[in-house]
C-alpha cells in the first residue's frame, strides 16, 4: 500500500477536526448555544452549586477574561445569574437558573444526536481501528 505523506495526513486530520466541531456547533446554534456556552453550563451543572468565576475558569481550562465574557452572554440570556460569594467579598459566583438547567439538558440532547450522526458516517467495521488510530495520536511516548 502506498505511503501517505505526513503533511497530507496532518491536513486531513485538522480538516476533519474542524468539520466535526462545525457540525457540533451547528447542532447547538438553533438553541442559542455554542460548545463554549454548553461547557460552562455543564461545569455548573456538575458542581451542583454556584461557582466562583475563577474556579469556573479553572474547570473550563480557560482564562478568567474568557469566562467573564461567557458568563456575561449567559446572564444576558437568563441562563445564569451572578451572585456575591458569601465567603469572599471580592469574588463573584455564577449560578444556573431554571432556564439554564433546561437549556443545558436540551443542548446535551442536541449534541448527542449530532455525535451519533457524525459517528454514523464512519463504517461500523472501521470504528475500532479508527479509535485505535485516534488514541495513538494522544500517546505521549
Amino acid at each position: 500500500m502506498k505511503e501517505v505523506p505526513s503533511a497530507l495526513l496532518t491536513i486531513q486530520v485538522l480538516g476533519a477536526l474542524r468539520a466535526v466541531e462545525d457540525r457540533l456547533e451547528a447542532a447547538l446554534e438553533p438553541l442559542g448555544l455554542s460548545l463554549a456556552k454548553l461547557g460552562v453550563l455543564s461545569k455548573l451543572t456538575a458542581a451542583g452549586e454556584p461557582l466562583p468565576l475563577g474556579t469556573l475558569a479553572e474547570r473550563c481550562a480557560c482564562v478568567r477574561s474568557n469566562i467573564t465574557q461567557l458568563v456575561d452572554r449567559l446572564e444576558a440570556e437568563k441562563l445564569v445569574v451572578r451572585s456575591d460569594d458569601p465567603h469572599d467579598r471580592r469574588s463573584v459566583r455564577a449560578e444556573l437558573t431554571t432556564l439554564g438547567r433546561s437549556r443545558h439538558a436540551v443542548g446535551l440532547e442536541a449534541l448527542h444526536e449530532a455525535e451519533k450522526a457524525i459517528v454514523a458516517r464512519i463504517p461500523s467495521r472501521h470504528r475500532a481501528a479508527f479509535l485505535e488510530s485516534l488514541q495513538a495520536l494522544h500517546d505521549d511516548d
